[in-house]
């Protein structure tokens, strides 16, 4: 399980390290980079609830044999892809294996081990790998990059998934829940629009302008989309997912701090690895290993983490976690261009180790709420949380970047041709190759403001991951003061 989750975890920041190679090779913009990392997340996150309930119906070993399958196959796709529509499209192929994959991982591990203890300690396991492979993505595919050109980032996964396939085969017990209900299909339809249209109405923003009609008719869209699904949940006899769970407050505490995690993550490695390469000057090798401390704090202390909650309670660890994170954001935004790298290393150690103290605790939380025969709906609202968070932090935190960017390039190219500007404003890579090719009584300046743009737009969205920690820590003021071992969860009605 901890090999399948490995696979699919990696690939949500794998390709955070490839994004200037995209933008070199195949002409990638902003939003095309955005899309490219968000519509895995944004497939996965759409799907999840559903694929989490087929698994616990139909068989959860067959569910990860074929997630796995695909997920390789789709990989081995997006080797070939000779622009970034194309990539955009594979990357939402593999988000749906994905999601087929990844409750169902959380869901074995669960009727696996039954004792609360012995569940916790396997779900601190599965945390950390879960963390470690977002946080080594960037790692993993610096070093691939090192040697090979983007396409490599895709080809390496074939083997991993492969491999997990086989081992899925010969090792994973059957279980399933026929008592599970069909699909719901309003409910899926209903969430896939609301989540959609709103990362697509926020990744198109900048562009099209925030208060456009098109922006305020997704806005609108996703609001009553939304409403829609919670209407349609909450009367369903066999909803998708029970909006009644949410009643339940170590719940609905624990999944809105596991989004806020993940938010502040995906969107912070969308952006560091810009501002490792451009405004630093790292090779790929150097970016990933740069942002390897926060790998290894995450993966710390998602185990230490769960062994805390369980002595201290999950409000203290999950509470402090988010203070942390929030400080960690805050010291960001206050970074000039040229800061120490040994600074960056603490601000790093404390965002990983701020996030290993949240999502471990937050996730046995949230099982603690169901009983093992729903782990799936369970693990895939956890899952849900996570892609949810992670795919909105890239497209708010790259969008507020995004703009900000523009309009502050804006301002130093005042007295450059408008061609310029445009070209500039498409992305941080095409301002600093426009910049490099300038005449050179002009170089450095356009050097000068297209850095001063990056970093204008950088420390936003910095404050807004902040922000958003800061309004997480109030939600998670509701999760219980207890121990686990301590207290006891009467879970509400989903039969």
């Amino acid at each position: 399980m901890c090999l399948a989750t490995f696979a699919i975890n990696i690939d949500t920041t794998i390709i955070n390290v490839a994004l200037p190679s995209l933008t070199r090779e195949l002409g990638a913009q902003t939003t095309d980079l955005q899309w490219i990392v968000d519509g895995y997340s944004l497939s996965f996150a759409a799907l999840v609830l559903a694929a989490g309930s087929l698994g616990d119906r139909y068989g959860r070993r067959p569910a990860l044999l074929i997630g796995l399958l695909g997920f390789a196959a789709a990989s081995a796709v997006g080797a070939v892809c000779a622009n970034p529509g194309q990539l955009i499209a594979v990357r939402f192929v593999m988000g749906t294996f994905a999601a087929l994959i990844f409750p169902t991982t959380l869901s074995v591990i669960t009727n696996t081990f039954p004792d609360r203890k012995q569940r916790a300690a396997a779900v601190g396991v599965w945390g950390a790998v879960t963390g470690l492979a977002v946080a080594v993505g960037p790692v993993v595919g610096g070093l691939l990059l090192t040697e090979f050109s983007w396409p490599s980032v895709f080809v390496a996964l074939v083997p991993v998934a492969l491999i997990a396939a086989t081992a899925v085969f010969l090792v994973v017990p059957e279980s399933r829940d026929p008592a599970t209900p069909l699909l719901d299909r309003p409910g899926l339809l209903t969430a896939s629009v609301a989540v959609g249209s709103l990362v697509y109405t926020i990744i198109e923003a900048p562009t099209r302008g925030w208060a456009s009609t098109p922006s305020l008719v997704g806005f609108a869209t996703a609001i009553l989309s939304g409403i829609a699904f919670v209407l349609i949940e909450r009367d369903s006899p066999h909803p998708m997912l029970d909006v009644r769970l949410f009643a339940e407050r170590a719940f609905s505490a624990a999944s809105g701090s596991v989004s806020v995690a993940f938010f502040s993550l995906f969107g912070f490695i969308f952006l560091v690895t810009q501002y490792f390469q451009f405004i630093r000057g790292y090779g790929t090798l150097s970016t990933g290993v740069r942002i390897l401390p926060v790998a290894l704090s995450l993966g710390v202390l998602s185990v230490i983490g769960a062994n805390l909650a369980g002595r201290l309670g999950t409000r203290v660890i999950v509470c402090t976690g988010l203070v942390l994170l929030a400080a960690s954001f805050a010291w960001i935004a206050q970074d000039s261009a040229a800061v120490s790298y040994g600074i960056i290393v603490v601000q790093m150690l404390m965002m990983g180790s701020a996030l290993g103290c949240i999502s471990t605790p937050a996730t046995e939380s949230i099982l603690s709420v169901l009983p093992p025969a729903k782990a799936g709906v369970g693990s895939a609202v956890n899952d849900a949380t996570r892609e949810t968070g992670g795919t909105l932090g890239v497209a708010v935190i790259g969008s507020v970047y995004t703009s900000l960017y523009a309009s502050k390039l804006a301002e130093g190219f005042s007295q450059h041709p408008r061609s310029a500007l445009q070209t500039a404003k498409a992305s941080v890579g095409a301002g600093y190759a426009l910049a490099r090719h300038a005449p050179l009584p002009i170089r450095d300046e356009l050097l000068g403001h297209v850095q001063s743009a990056f970093m204008t737009g950088f420390h936003a969205g910095c404050y807004v991951a902040a922000g958003v920690c800061v309004l997480g820590l109030i939600g998670a003021l509701a999760l219980p003061g207890a121990a686990p071992s301590s207290r006891v969860v009467a879970p509400p009605a989903v039969e």
